[in-house]
């Protein structure tokens, strides 16, 4: 990617929106903790957090399964802002029982499958990392996918019991690649392979031209309900 780029007026306007809540967070819902899966919205998410608001603290949910691309964004991000991230991991113990039970790639067989393995790897590693704060941040953007058409900037996350921002929430995916291009920001390379939103390495693959943004995330699901549990209101 080319750091050669101009940001227009409305990409300069949400990017200063951005930036004064995540200030507003870090000053009064500290301690607050930013959830970064290292895609292109939470680069964008890292690089404001740790130029304007580094008291956010920055964690990221290692499920085992990710690709080797997203481990070698995190090591360079790392480096890049000369800051650690804090990783949390499932349980061994819980991945034990559920391979045994199922098999390691169970979740190819039923929905249910699926969101019990995301739930081992993702849902309660996320409830230990949101343990203690006050406030958690998020990359999601509205644009994203049909659950997510709604996306306010903060709401009341009833199930963590705690505060939720979603400060890219408005963001179009031309402005996030705008501002990584501008600011020379680290990114995973799965992008340049047209992997729009990268998860784990099994169920994520790449997209053609002129599918939705998340098409590649469980391609075999019911787009409409497609969600690993960490966004879903209870």
């Amino acid at each position: 990617m080319s750091s050669e780029s101009i940001l227009d007026a409305t990409l300069e306007a949400k990017i200063e929106q951005s930036k004064k809540l995540l200030i507003q967070i870090a000053s009064d819902y500290a301690p607050a903790t930013f959830a970064n899966s290292f895609g292109a919205e939470d680069m964008v998410a890292t690089d404001l957090i740790c130029k304007f608001a580094p008291e956010i603290e920055i964690f990221s949910l290692d499920t085992g399964r990710l690709p080797q691309e997203t481990h070698t964004v995190i090591q360079e991000a790392m480096t890049h802002y000369q800051r650690k991230f804090v990783i949390y991991a499932p349980e061994s113990s819980d991945i034990e029982a559920y391979v045994r039970r199922n098999g390691p790639d169970a979740f190819y067989d039923s929905v249910d499958l699926r969101k019990e393995c995301c739930r081992i790897r993702k849902v309660l590693p996320l409830q230990r990392a949101l343990q203690g704060k006050k406030a958690w941040v998020t990359g999601m953007r509205a644009e994203q996918s049909p659950t997510r058409g709604e996306l306010p900037e903060s709401e009341w996350d009833e199930g963590n019991g705690l505060q939720k921002f979603n400060p890219l929430s408005s963001w179009s995916n031309q402005e996030v690649w705008a501002y990584i291009r501008h600011f020379g920001v680290p990114y995973n390379k799965l992008h340049d392979q047209h992997y729009a939103s990268i998860g784990c390495a099994p169920c994520t693959r790449a997209i053609a031209m002129g599918e939705d943004i998340r098409a590649g995330r469980w391609w075999w699901e019911d787009p409409d309900n497609k969600e690993c549990g960490l966004h879903v209101k209870k």
